[in-house]
């Protein structure tokens, strides 16, 4: 089913998904797709699987549009499927965070990576050599703006291991970026 009405809202543009246009549901992933895409790939640092669980969220997304009520924008609630995609594709391949019984150590939330200005790139290759499980947290606790509890329950680990992981992370980018800054 494809019509040639007009679509002016973002509300009248799920409406016509929801009832099956197909112009409208090929105009809803073209409007989203690429930005999905980005935060698939800042997860999972691998073309193919981002290709993949973009394309499984999607489904996921066309299959739920009756779930959508407005509460939030289209765009954060399909960020949301695609990061819950994500961390089910971590989960399906075992990725694992190093979980910490436990450990009550303070966690300094505000440590500075550097007062030198370092490229994106420099960041983005740094970010890409954390391990999967430091990856996983900084990529939601930066990127995706989760804050630790909301990391720790789709993980499934304590918000404690979260912000151990988040600042374990840190330091290992900070190491990281220094040796970039030494080889420059």
């Amino acid at each position: 089913m494809t019509s040639e009405i007009h679509i002016d809202t973002r509300q009248e543009l799920i409406e016509a998904c929801k009832k099956g246009d197909r112009a409208a549901q090929k105009r809803l992933y073209n409007e989203y797709a690429d930005a999905m895409y980005n935060v698939c790939y800042r997860m999972l640092q691998d073309h193919e699987d981002a290709q993949d669980v973009l394309q499984m969220a999607f489904i996921k997304v066309f299959k739920n549009l009756d779930k959508f009520k407005y509460e939030s924008t289209p765009g954060a609630w399909i960020k949301r499927i695609v990061v819950n995609n994500c961390i089910n594709h971590f989960r399906k391949n075992k990725i694992q965070v190093e979980e910490l019984q436990d450990y009550d150590a303070p966690v300094d939330e505000d440590i500075d990576i550097s007062d030198d200005l370092i490229s994106v790139q420099a960041i983005k290759n740094a970010v890409a050599n954390l391990s999967e499980g430091y990856r996983s947290v900084v990529t939601l606790y930066l990127f995706e703006g989760y804050d630790h509890a909301e990391i720790a329950e789709v993980l499934g680990i304590t918000v404690n291991t979260s912000k151990t992981q988040y600042h374990r992370a840190k330091k290992k980018l900070r190491e990281l970026l220094n040796d970039y800054k030494m080889a420059c």
